[in-house]
């Protein structure tokens, strides 16, 4: 108990010190899809580093290691480079690799190398004019050490979150080389760490662009309804004129309003919202250009304005009743072999089985955030969003160091995608053992969500308790976490794991909260597509189809529900499962295949959706 208390008290002391200052990067580059860039995609060079010598010096025995010295060379170097001299390492004649991507999809040498590769990639650049220049990784993962002519940039930790950092200085006009070392450990004080039930892809996963901005640009821009009915926003400007500018902001044809920026840059807008203004729901994902204009700069986003909040056991969209027909999404494209290259094709091949095949209304991205093409997306085409970030399993619940980098991780997520309409729910965890310090993490949490973005309900995907009340086998949710969320959600098995037959489903008892809505988060069982007529047994696609009947008579039972998105929509690489007949490799769970075919329960779910979508309010 005392190991308890000091954890807890450190955390909370943490908690305190984190929000004494901000979580804000030093760059966001909000609407970076509408700025002036230079997509670095392609094919870049790559060099393995399993004994990381490019970011060692063992005791100085070697000032540099021959890597680092390559990696250090710029392209002038370079040119002036005697031929007598000697490199282990040679990053311009390595094999070579499409970014974005996964190493482990490339060649199966990597399927499962897990440690430091490094990167190469030339390109051309026009010289600056009184510009600034950044480069902005989608997401690497899992630590990044990025290069840029021989000039150490910056570095990041995070595999699922963007970063941004600033090359004015060291870009030239003419050739550049540009070294990423992208480092896929995970440890103890990751996160997540290396337990984890998905495949922990390695590599530099999202686009990589060059981005060129005025001297004095907008960084931030943001705009949201509001539960009173106005539009409240904000701009931030960075550089030399930041303060005392005008910022204009344009809602399509519909509205315009101005502002002055503080000494900080800052601009605040507070509106009404118009008459004209058509809501966003699925039904109707209605998206406006809105403009964001300062100092002579321009940023434009496709934004969706739309109420969400809990009243008793209701969720409200727009003020209405709402049920969430969901379905559970891992960041894999369709095939078998899949990369984490999520292009606007692949993402949008997975939205529409879920919105037109599932006749769904809601997504869970899990369990960390995914590509931002597929949170627009989701903007575009109406369906409904739940974030989370990889506090999953366990993590060192009581290292501070630990908390703050969830705490960054977390904001910048919600830096990313506070302009989508479509995400309506940050989740703070999944499936976490209660412990006092477990719960004081994900308290810091839920209190960091609330800091940076009001307008979202916060959740979390919790484990239930199975215990006889009265000679009553109930379900019950006793986590203490749940006085931080405005959702409840939990993730049940019974069916797969455990004892339960698959007829005593239905009838099975859940106590819980009457005053707050209910989201079955996960459920599921695993079926090899294609495996039929072998009787009522596990694997079976019978068996899944069966048990996806079962447990959805259950859920018509409990009182306070209010969506579920069942575990998951198609199948993905686990390492973790390894069964050699159904498995090797697979989660098998999907309700499509890994190649996209439809299993019997797809069709289950899918009429359940069809009327539920026919009695909505």
């Amino acid at each position: 108990m005392k190991r308890f208390l000091i954890a807890v008290l450190a955390v909370a002391s943490c908690t305190a010190a984190v929000a004494a200052e901000t979580l804000r990067p030093a760059f966001l580059l909000t609407g970076a899809a509408s700025r002036d860039s230079q997509d670095l995609s392609g094919q870049w060079t790559y060099s393995k580093d399993l004994y990381r010598t490019g970011l060692t010096d063992i005791n100085g025995w070697v000032a540099k290691s021959r890597m680092q010295r390559h990696r250090d060379l710029d392209v002038a170097a370079e040119e002036a480079r005697a031929s007598t001299d000697f490199y282990e390492f040679d990053m311009d004649r390595g094999p070579r690799i499409a970014i974005p991507g996964a190493w482990n999809a490339a060649t199966p040498s990597l399927r499962y190398y897990d440690g430091l590769i490094w990167f190469q990639r030339k390109f051309n650049a026009r010289p600056l004019k009184g510009e600034r220049a950044f480069l902005r990784f989608e997401a690497v993962n899992y630590k990044a050490h990025v290069y840029l002519n021989g000039k150490e940039i910056g570095r990041h930790e995070g595999g699922f979150t963007p970063f941004v950092l600033e090359v004015t200085d060291a870009l030239r006009g003419g050739e550049n080389r540009l070294t990423v070392g992208v480092d896929s450990t995970h440890d103890a004080q990751s996160i997540p760490t290396f337990i984890t039930d998905w495949d922990l892809y390695g590599g530099i996963t999202r686009p990589v662009k060059l981005i060129r901005t005025p001297a004095t640009f907008i960084d931030d821009a943001t705009l949201a309804l509001q539960a009173d009915g106005r539009i409240a926003g904000e701009v931030r400007l960075q550089g030399a004129r930041a303060a005392g500018q005008e910022v204009t902001v344009a809602i399509g044809a519909l509205a315009t309003a101005s502002a002055k920026t503080d000494a900080n840059g800052r601009a605040v807008f507070d509106l009404p919202a118009p008459a004209a203004l058509r809501r966003w729901s699925p039904d109707s994902p209605t998206l406006y250009d809105v403009r964001f204009t300062a100092a002579g700069d321009t940023v434009r986003e496709r934004m969706g304005f739309r109420t969400i909040a809990v009243k008793g056991n209701q969720i409200l969209l727009n003020g209405k009743p709402l049920f969430l027909r969901g379905i559970s999404l891992h960041e894999e494209e369709f095939g078998p072999n899949p990369a984490r290259n999520m292009t606007e094709q692949a993402s949008r091949a997975l939205l529409t089985e879920i919105k037109h095949g599932l006749h769904a209304n809601y997504v869970r991205l899990s369990h960390y955030p995914h590509a931002e093409t597929t949170v627009r997306l989701a903007d575009e085409m109406g369906l409904l969003v739940w974030s989370e970030i990889p506090v999953y399993w366990t993590v060192d619940w009581g290292n501070p160091a630990v908390l703050r980098k969830a705490l960054a991780m977390q904001a910048e997520t919600i830096y990313r995608d506070r302009n989508r309409a479509a995400v309506v729910m940050w989740s703070v965890g999944n499936e976490t053992p209660v412990s006092p310090a477990r719960t004081a993490f994900h308290a810091a949490m839920a209190d960091n969500v609330r800091a940076l973005d009001p307008t979202r309900l916060v959740s979390a995907a919790l484990l239930v308790e199975r215990h006889s009340e009265n000679g009553e086998d109930v379900t019950a949710i006793k986590d203490p976490l749940v006085d931080k969320l405005d959702v409840l959600a939990v993730n049940t098995y019974a069916g797969w794991y455990g004892n339960d037959t698959l007829d005593a489903l239905p009838s099975l008892k859940w106590r819980v909260p009457a005053d707050r809505p209910l989201i079955l988060s996960e459920f599921g069982a695993d079926a090899l597509a294609g495996y039929r007529n072998d009787g009522m047994k596990k694997f079976t696609e019978e068996y899944q189809a069966e048990y996806y009947r079962k447990t959805l008579a259950m859920a018509e039972r409990i009182p306070t529900l209010r969506g579920m998105s069942p575990w998951i929509l198609k199948d993905f690489q686990s390492p973790r499962r390894e069964h050699p007949v159904f498995q090797n490799g697979w989660n098998r769970k999907g309700l499509l295949s890994e190649t996209g075919a439809r299993k019997q329960a797809f069709g289950v779910l899918a009429d359940y959706y069809r009327g539920k979508a026919g009695s909505a309010p």
